[in-house]
């Protein structure tokens, strides 16, 4: 048996991808063979075909963390999935395939009510934010929570999160029509960060009091003034570097405004604290449920244009997220 795979055999640009066909892998101890009907593009999609990411898999591979599909075949002492089991799972790589060997560790059911592409689009997202938010970022009912890059995968779901935990949300993104989609995912008030200076437009509309925590998975030139936004107290919450660029941020200020720098690291907290995570994905697959939280999917692409969907999550062009489907 043959399948259909996106191969990174040289570390570049998405345009240095090919897609070729390989024989369909086998499950060993432990693991689970799923046949993939939708896999998301995330950004660290973008860092690893360029070895930037801080995970190296050995060339060649396929890149892809995230899918959802149903279980071809489990190997011996598999015990928590069987064949036909509808599922998702987070892989760090080897997502873009028609078929994808993995333990069966990094297997979840797929919720009740949700479908394949909204399930693809669904863990590291909500996953990160949840993780983010909850757990290292400790955002109560109440408080003001400011999102940069809101538009983004992760941004809608952190929007979504925040409301969901009772904050008041103010999303930051690059031009009206992203704000307009972080609006109908819940945000309270947006800033264009291409129009408006940042720290003045955050001290107007918290009326000088600053936000409590700031989720930033953006970097560049928006962490400092967000940081500099801080209330008492307050937590930037160190997600991720979409802008390319790793901020250097003076310390004085956390000194001054008894705040926090909170790394967040999501894949190594789903590793390192197996029920903490598993206690996260149970609240996310309750919020779902009660309808708080609603995937975006902007637009899906057949696997064999994943290269074209990576070069719009890079170019900052995709709002939500690009989900990849399978043929079959």
């Amino acid at each position: 048996m043959w399948m259909k795979a996106v191969l990174c055999k040289q570390f570049g640009p998405p345009e240095s991808l090919v897609v070729e066909e390989l024989p369909s892998p086998r499950a060993g101890a432990g693991e689970v063979v799923v046949t993939v009907k939708a896999a998301s593009v995330n950004f660290p999609d973008v860092l690893i075909i360029q070895n930037k990411y801080q995970f190296k898999p050995p060339l060649p591979f396929s890149p892809g963390s995230e899918l959802a599909g149903v279980v071809k075949e489990v190997g011996p002492g598999v015990t928590t999935v069987r064949p036909g089991d509808r599922v998702i799972a987070f892989t760090t790589y080897g997502a873009f395939a028609e078929e994808v060997k993995t333990e069966a560790a990094r297997l979840l059911p797929l919720p009740a009510g949700m479908d394949f592409v909204a399930g693809a689009a669904f863990l590291l997202t909500y996953g990160t934010s949840e993780h983010a938010l909850r757990d290292r970022g400790t955002l109560k009912s109440g408080e003001t929570l400011l999102v940069l890059g809101a538009a983004g995968g992760v941004g809608l779901a952190a929007i979504e999160i925040g409301k969901a935990l009772g904050a008041r949300v103010i999303a930051c993104a690059s031009s009206e029509e992203k704000l307009a989609v972080c609006r109908e995912h819940g945000a309270d008030i947006g800033i264009n960060y291409a129009t408006d200076e940042l720290r003045e437009r955050i001290k107007v509309v918290t009326e000088g009091r600053g936000v409590d925590v700031v989720y930033d998975a953006v970097g560049g030139p928006y962490s400092e003034p967000a940081f500099r936004s801080l209330a008492w107290r307050g937590r930037l919450l160190v997600v991720g570097f979409a802008a390319g660029e790793i901020p250097k941020l003076p310390l004085n200020l956390a000194l001054l405004k008894g705040a926090s720098v909170v790394g967040v690291f999501w894949g190594d907290f789903a590793r390192r604290e197996p029920k903490a995570f598993a206690e996260s994905v149970s609240q996310l697959a309750l919020w779902y449920g009660e309808g708080k939280l609603r995937p975006h999917v902007s637009q899906t692409m057949p696997l064999e244009r994943a290269a074209e969907a990576i070069k719009l999550l890079a170019s900052r062009q995709a709002k939500g997220k690009i989900v990849l489907t399978m043929a079959a």
